[in-house]
């Protein structure tokens, strides 16, 4: 073969290096998966997070509802908690538990438990002892303590694989009393 039968034969090969359509459907491919992975990712976290915000809000709002009251019943406390499943729409409320308390400051270091009931979460023993943060509560002041958990599970499972277990404890004082009391 000669060098003009050569130069022939390279010649299709030259032009295709120097081609420069379909440059962008290449550079598509390579960065579309990315950009889909995040696009997902994202998404995910943002549902992770709402749902941690509503099960926050869920705690604070039963903290919030027991501690405008002078005295509660177990109904009426059961109801609370029916309230704070109700805040967890659209998400699933099964996986919420929820605990709230009473408790007094005995001493410079001893804050007991007066009473406590818990949903989906096992109450706390009257008597037994928690700790709160400083400052708080003076001696012979109550608070009243809300405890959350949710375990998020994902519905895709790209960037959370698994559970998640969020949870949130609130603490308010009493808005009318000195003590919210249970009543019989």
């Amino acid at each position: 073969m000669s060098a003009g039968g050569i130069m022939r034969h390279l010649r299709p090969w030259r032009r295709l290096g120097s081609d420069r359509r379909g440059v962008s459907a290449v550079e598509f491919a390579m960065l579309a998966p990315v950009m889909i992975f995040f696009y997902f990712g994202l998404a995910e976290f943002c549902q992770g997070y709402m749902a941690q915000k509503r099960a926050s809000h869920s705690a604070a709002m039963v903290a919030d509802l027991i501690a405008q009251r002078e005295g509660v019943t177990g109904g009426e406390i059961e109801d609370v908690f029916e309230i704070g499943e109700l805040i967890m729409a659209p998400f699933s409320a099964s996986p919420l538990n929820m605990r709230v308390s009473s408790a007094t400051r005995i001493n410079g270091t001893t804050v007991r438990i007066d009473w406590s009931r818990g949903h989906g979460m096992t109450a706390r023993a009257v008597g037994s002892t928690i700790t709160v943060p400083n400052g708080l509560i003076e001696v012979g002041e109550s608070v009243v303590m809300s405890e959350s958990t949710y375990d998020y599970d994902s519905p895709v499972d790209y960037m959370m694989p698994g559970v998640t277990r969020f949870s949130h404890t609130f603490y308010l004082r009493p808005r009318t009393v000195e003590k919210v009391v249970i009543l019989p």
